[in-house]
């Protein structure tokens, strides 16, 4: 079958080790499904695995892509769930310490065909275009369970999203403002700014610039360029979730005199479970929000997209159809 894959690691030129032919079509274990996949979205995940983050080199050729939208065995429109618990796992699966990602253990999204568990396929309605659907199991996911699992947030609250412009920062934005959440945004770019406003942030501002309130939560995503500016942005008793530190995990200043004297939270937030993603749907299902795709490409130009995703020229996801 079709697929684009990693073949090599490489951490200063990763698009050299990824590679777009024939690879062998999936075997089915017990208990699992094969989805025909229609769409799927790139992630930076995709990214750091041609890099050999989260990949063991034995493991190559592994195809890639964790996020997709297809039809099941049985002929279902269904969104799959990227997350792999081990088989004895009760409960919030993303606590599991032998999960996984598709694309680390077991072959990825970006090809004709993925074969997951049958839990791990959720119905997609048909308000969401395949293409739509794709986006939400990594990113959207992200962002639904980081303002409303993780950060507890409800209408009428104030949240700071740091460096719009990224497929997750561009969903928090999004989900904030359905949820009735007042959203203030960052970006040291002022176009990014401005589609900021476009997608439903209520007041945009310079990265590291004073807000005009101290917000109830901040959705971290950046890590060291934007972390001292987002412990000063909070309230008394607010909170940080964080899920990423693209701009690198050693700060310059943690805050910590900050952090104790004003009580406030620090709380990791990694992917989501299931459930949370059968609510995503639902919620954009209901509210007619939907998630935005800065361009789709059929999957024999993926390389396109993942030179994209390098140089940071993308404001939303890029998806892949077949």
């Amino acid at each position: 079958m079709f697929a684009v894959y990693a073949e090599s690691f490489s951490s200063d030129d990763p698009l050299t080790g990824l590679a777009v032919g024939e690879q062998p079509d999936p075997e089915v274990p017990d208990g699992w499904t094969t989805v025909t996949v229609k769409a799927a979205s790139l992630n930076h995940h995709d990214l750091w695995s041609l890099r050999g983050v989260g990949l063991r080199e034995e493991a190559l050729p592994m195809i890639l892509g964790c996020d997709a939208a297809g039809v099941d065995e049985d002929g279902r429109d269904v969104v799959v769930h990227a997350v792999i618990s081990g088989p004895d796992w009760t409960g919030d699966e993303t606590l599991d310490p032998k999960r996984s990602l598709l694309s680390e253990r077991y072959q990825g999204t970006f090809a004709d065909r993925v074969v997951v568990p049958r839990s791990n396929v959720v119905p997609k309605p048909p308000s969401l275009s395949f293409e739509e659907a794709a986006c939400l199991p990594t990113a959207w996911l992200t962002a639904y369970r980081m303002l409303f699992t993780q950060g507890g947030l409800k209408a009428g609250d104030t949240v700071l999203v740091q460096g719009a412009g990224g497929g997750v920062a561009t969903a928090l934005i999004m989900l904030a403002r359905a949820g009735g959440l007042t959203v203030f945004a960052t970006s040291r770019d002022a176009g990014k700014r401005a589609r900021a406003l476009e997608l439903g942030a209520h007041h945009v501002v310079e990265t590291g610039e004073r807000l005009p309130v101290r917000v109830d939560a901040v959705m971290e995503t950046v890590g060291r360029a934007t972390w001292s500016h987002s412990v000063r942005a909070l309230r008394p008793g607010g909170k940080i979730v964080i899920c990423g530190t693209t701009s690198g995990p050693k700060v310059d200043d943690a805050e910590l005199t900050r952090i104790f004297f004003l009580q406030l939270q620090v709380i990791g937030s990694t992917m989501g479970t299931r459930a949370e993603l059968a609510s995503l749907i639902n919620l954009l299902d209901a509210t007619g929000t939907r998630p935005l795709v800065d361009r789709v490409l059929p999957m024999d130009r993926a390389r396109d997209g993942f030179a994209a995703m390098a140089d940071g020229d993308v404001f939303g996801k890029i998806v892949f159809t077949r």
